[in-house]
């Protein structure tokens, strides 16, 4: 469903939040009011959020516009790419099979373990001696 003349998504990644708005345009990708390769510095980073345009042949239809919290730069990028290909399926249902084949839908549950109480780390355990 468009929010004005925008589609929305609220893409997700361990702790990062994405809130993307897409809009028809020349491919311009800003995040947090900077380009997207000068926000995310990495190249592997800037082409995970790419993925979704080019598995819906997409390139260069949509711009994007997202604000991103939480998390570090690679779970941000995770969150970015959830977010995208949750809006393109609001822009165009047709694109939806494409992006679930590619798992782009799919929130990924993973998350840090919580460390527990008598242990050193959430799995590692303190040092054990018989003697």
């Amino acid at each position: 469903m468009p929010v004005g003349d925008y589609f929305y998504g609220t893409g997700r990644r361990k702790t990062s939040v994405a809130r993307v708005f897409l809009k028809p345009g020349q491919g311009a990708i800003e995040v947090n009011g900077m380009p997207v390769d000068e926000y995310f510095g990495r190249e592997v980073l800037s082409m995970i959020i790419r993925q979704p345009f080019e598995v819906t042949e997409t390139v260069g239809r949509y711009d994007v516009k997202a604000t991103l919290a939480g998390g570090g730069k690679a779970g941000q990028a995770g969150a970015l790419r959830h977010g995208v290909a949750r809006a393109l399926c609001d822009a165009n249902i047709n694109y939806r099979p494409a992006l679930k084949k590619a798992g782009f839908l799919t929130r990924d549950p993973r998350m840090v373990e919580r460390k527990k109480y008598g242990q050193r780390g959430a799995r590692a355990r303190f040092q054990f001696s018989k003697r």
